[in-house]
């Protein structure tokens, strides 16, 4: 927590290095600027002090608690309007990297593309744009689609991006869609050709009386989003969803969205037969972003979400986990999907969650204090609570261009014993982000 603190201290004293204006990397292609090609680049440097799951290990040894430093996303966009109606986007980059990236394998096999799509738009104006290639473009959620470089909260909702890396590629996937916006409403329809999960870089759990995800059989995947917009319209280049306006625009939004893929998951039933799940996933919600009288402005969001995968599916999973192993075993933990040491809990499952998070731009636009709530229901975990809190302060130097993020996390951890599962301590991370967006 002192090596946090002191970090702190030394990256405000540097702002004033990182607060002069910056030209985009955008250059014309026509007289007018009105056909471009623009370059971005975002890193987001993480310090972390973390309180361990039970049982964690780092390198062969117990760790009751961790410090590292990481690049939890480090991105390079470029895009352009190449004519008059066609948008061509580019991003590669990596995510996650810290001590234990691949730690049994290269660690310097990291980068690759995350997005590389074509758009065309049909109508003179936004109505309709069809498009195709890999992208994040989704039908459940704005989280599920989020604008990393612009989130309020230090990071996003990971469970809304429902099956990253298992049957995508980093929420990526190959698709063709159609998007645009017709008065107030905002739509997308998405058809999707998911990846199999035996792709993943993980050995796929074996056939259980759990749900996961099937080795056999292929099905596209459809999505479907439609937003209701009372004021403002969102940015419509890409397809990517702005995580907050800091009070530039007047945005309130109603929303829904659906993502529905036939005999996606397996498992075997109580007489040995295989049964096959499709996964459905809804979700509602509502967003505002908009400036005060006070000169600040306010940025919240609500949303329910109903994830089925089928019986009983659960994964863990730790964002950039500084743990690479556990001294428990299947006797007294909950095995399946995802590892259950470090900082990882129980982000996905067939169940219920509602987020919400609310942040306060103060009126000298430098301050974000901000709080999220993530609380989940999950079949698995016998009517236990997943609840998962963070409470965080943003510091724009320059906007979101230059931002520091300090976020508190308190999230929960079981115990297994025999059949039953109960409730464990309840664990904190702290962590700093230095985001750096040009």
């Amino acid at each position: 927590m002192k090596n946090l603190c002191l970090l702190l201290v030394s990256f405000i004293c540097i702002q004033q290095s990182f607060a002069q204006d910056n030209e985009a990397l955008k250059f014309k292609l026509n007289e007018s600027g009105s056909h471009y090609f623009q370059a971005t680049l975002l890193n987001q440097v993480w310090v972390r002090a973390n309180e361990s799951n039970p049982g964690t290990t780092v390198e062969g040894n117990l760790a009751s608690s961790t410090f590292d430093i990481g690049l939890r996303r480090t991105r390079m966009q470029l895009f352009g309007q190449i004519t008059d109606r066609t948008f061509l986007y580019f991003q590669f980059g990596q995510n996650n990297f810290n001590a234990q990236y691949n730690s049994t394998g290269n660690r310097k096999i990291a980068p690759f593309f995350h997005d590389a799509l074509g758009e065309y738009r049909i109508s003179s104006k936004n109505q309709l744009k069809v498009g195709g290639g890999l992208s994040i473009i989704s039908g459940l959620s704005r989280f599920s689609q989020p604008s990393i470089g612009t989130i309020t909260s230090m990071d996003v909702p990971v469970f809304a991006q429902t099956t990253v890396d298992q049957i995508d590629q980093f929420s990526r996937k190959l698709s063709i869609y159609a998007r645009g916006q017709i008065g107030k409403w905002d739509y997308r329809y998405i058809l999707s050709d998911p990846f199999p999960i035996s792709s993943n870089g993980q050995t796929p759990p074996a056939l259980s009386s759990v749900a996961n995800f099937s080795t056999k059989g292929h099905a596209v995947q459809q999505q479907a989003y439609l937003i209701y917009q009372f004021f403002d319209h969102e940015n419509h280049t890409t397809p990517y969803m702005t995580g907050s306006y800091l009070g530039t625009k007047k945005i309130v939004n109603i929303a829904a969205g659906a993502i529905y893929q036939a005999n996606a998951l397996w498992n075997k039933s109580a007489t040995g037969d295989t049964t096959y799940h499709a996964m459905m996933h809804w979700a509602v919600e509502s967003f505002v972003d908009m400036p005060l009288a006070n000169k600040g402005a306010i940025n919240a969001y609500v949303g329910y979400f109903n994830t089925n995968y089928g019986t009983n599916y659960l994964r863990y999973n730790g964002v950039m986990n500084p743990a690479n192993g556990s001294t428990l075993t299947a006797s007294n933990s909950m095995t399946g999907q995802g590892p259950t040491y470090g900082n990882s809990y129980p982000m996905f499952g067939t169940g219920h969650v509602i987020y919400s998070q609310v942040g306060y731009l103060l009126p000298s636009k430098r301050w974000m204090p901000y709080a999220t709530a993530t609380l989940a229901q999950y079949d698995r975990i016998q009517g236990l609570s997943t609840n998962t809190y963070n409470l965080g302060l943003n510091y724009y130097i320059q906007g979101n261009k230059s931002k520091l993020s300090l976020d508190f996390q308190n999230r929960p951890s079981y115990q297994v014993q025999g059949d039953v599962i109960k409730a464990g301590d309840r664990l904190n991370t702290l962590t700093l982000q230095f985001q750096l967006f040009i």
